[in-house]
């Protein structure tokens, strides 16, 4: 891998954050009785974790990690390997191990300490919270020094200067960031990707202005991708990145010199203090030694930037004020992105439902009614989106077929969800006597006129208070489409913990925001199901 040429310093870079959503399949659904106790537990969960905040943000003290990590004779290190290369990622040779600068450079500290390195595996944008528990020692993950996180731990001297560097679609139109800052030629904003929540998202945000859209990735390559693809023009990454992976890319380039500056640090507790100085001690041999030019080197890493490494004082590491406001102060000032990101919520929950019952609507009728070349193609149809999880679906839409970011969001949500109503009304339709079909018939209506005048209407009633259920479990299940760049309520939940610290803050607001949405619908389950409840009752028709 080419040495990357060192570029003149500009600026500092802004604090920066991070986000990345882990999702999984779905679990089997509850029933309806199951599903009237259950269906608010994700926001209690948010809010018991919010306590859980307060809890240890306000425990005194702990027992000297050093000691501990010292008797053990293992220093356990929080990183995310789905960043991909170079700093943590699955070894080629040994998928089970791994590897990259990163895990070198913390076997070498731990060597230092007498003691062994150990990863631990974590979302990335939750690493620092996953250190307040004492699951891990220290976090190192590309993780910037940043005025807010440095309020709440201890961050050790930096092990890489960073910049950023732009990539942009070989012999095309953009050659440098100046270019990004000139208006579009076809009178409309860049798209410039970048990983959520970066340095990189910082920069683009405040350095292109009006000129730039920023969309929001949750991996470097997720980003290249799009660029390769066309549906973005260029891609700002942080330059290891960029040097790691442009060989996958080759219709990418290096577009200009890199941009603007930071620090890569590791962080530990507050409470810390003697494992921090050992880490700083340990930092600073390798840097002496030149053993850490050597790892850089071998990855392809080192440039003139890392030369303000060697005698570095700290002056930079300067904590101002006593930062942002906190509480409803805080709330108030960010209220803006809170409720656009619950709109962008809304809008994906309410345009993809009605998508998703109507089509599967037809799915239950044709898997009940139709010919059999039919039903065995909508049942393959309905175990394979059963089958398969939201976001893998998501990501071929956006990424293989190339679909606009919100029409693959709503369209894989109301493709994913049409499995589960066509299995919900196919019970419906199911539980719809035999003798309602056959007297429709002896009237001498065709048999499309007895289901669309007498068989649909009566499993729709029916079936309203599943479906509704599934509407609101729908409004979290959005949260997935931040992996194709949208940015609804969870993902601004987590953007804005990562910038300013105020996890419990916005943690409150968004269960808030959550609830003020889906009770609405849950008033309306309720209701439908009393209705029904007396309509069984009473041996009579709900009409």
């Amino acid at each position: 891998m080419e040495k990357p040429v060192g570029a003149p310093e500009s600026t500092p870079l802004s604090e920066t954050t991070s986000s990345l959503t882990c999702f999984g399949q779905r679990a089997p659904r509850p029933t309806n009785a199951e599903f009237r106790h259950s269906r608010h537990r994700p926001i209690l969960l948010i809010l018991t974790m919010a306590m859980a905040g307060l809890t240890v943000s306000a425990e005194p003290g702990r027992a000297d990690t050093l000691a501990k990590v010292r008797e053990a004779g293992r220093l356990v290190y929080g990183s995310d390997k789905e960043g991909g290369g170079p700093y943590a990622y699955p070894d080629p040779k040994a998928p089970r191990e791994v590897t990259g600068f990163e895990v070198e450079l913390m076997n070498e500290l731990a060597k230092d300490l007498g003691v062994q390195a150990v990863f631990s595996q974590g979302p990335w944008d939750r690493l620092l919270k996953v250190l307040d528990t004492d699951r891990v020692d220290v976090v190192v993950n590309g993780y910037e020094w940043t005025e807010s996180r440095s309020r709440e731990y201890l961050a050790t001297r930096p092990y890489y200067v960073y910049q950023l560097q732009l990539m942009a679609p070989r012999g095309g139109t953009i050659r440098s960031w100046a270019d990004i800052e000139r208006p579009h030629p076809k009178k409309r904003r860049w798209r410039i990707g970048v990983l959520s929540s970066s340095a990189a998202d910082t920069f683009a945000r405040e350095s292109g202005g009006a000129n730039v859209e920023v969309l929001s990735f949750d991996g470097a390559t997720d980003a290249m991708t799009a660029v390769r693809n066309g549906q973005i023009e260029a891609t700002l990454q942080d330059l290891p990145a960029a040097l790691f992976y442009r060989d996958r890319f080759p219709s990418l380039e290096l577009a200009g010199p890199p941009e603007g500056r930071g620090y890569y640090v590791i962080f530990v507790r507050k409470s810390d203090e003697a494992l921090h100085r050992e880490l700083d001690r340990a930092i600073g041999r390798l840097i002496e030694s030149g053993s850490l030019r050597s790892l850089y080197e071998r990855y392809g890493l080192w440039n003139s930037a890392q030369d303000e490494l060697t005698g570095w004082t700290g002056a930079r590491f300067v904590t101002t004020g006593s930062g942002p406001p906190r509480g409803l102060t805080m709330l108030w000032q960010y209220r803006t992105l809170l409720f656009d990101a619950a709109l962008m919520t809304i809008l994906l929950s309410a345009t993809s439902m009605p998508l998703a019952m109507a089509i599967g609507l037809f799915v239950a009728l044709g898997r009940l009614y139709g010919p059999r070349f039919l039903r065995m193609i909508l049942s393959a149809y309905v175990e394979l989106l059963r089958g398969t999880p939201l976001m893998l679906q998501l990501f071929v839409l956006f990424y293989l077929l190339k679909l606009p970011p919100l029409v693959a969001g709503i369209g894989g949500l109301a493709i994913n969800y049409s499995a589960y109503e066509a299995e919900i009304y196919r019970a419906g339709l199911q539980a719809i006597p035999g003798g309602q079909m056959e007297a429709a018939l002896a009237l001498g209506m065709s048999r499309r006129m007895a289901l669309r005048r007498v068989i649909v209407p009566q499993a729709v009633r029916i079936v309203i208070p599943p479906v509704t259920n599934d509407f609101i479990a729908l409004f979290k299940d959005t949260s997935v489409c931040s992996a194709i760049t949208l940015v609804e309520l969870t993902k601004q939940y987590s953007i804005l913990g990562n910038s300013t610290g105020g996890w419990i803050e916005f943690a409150i607001a968004t269960a808030v925001l959550y609830m003020a949405m889906s009770i609405p619908l849950s008033w309306f389950s309720r209701w439908s199901e009393r209705r029904l409840d007396a309509a069984a009752a009473k041996g009579g028709a709900l009409i």
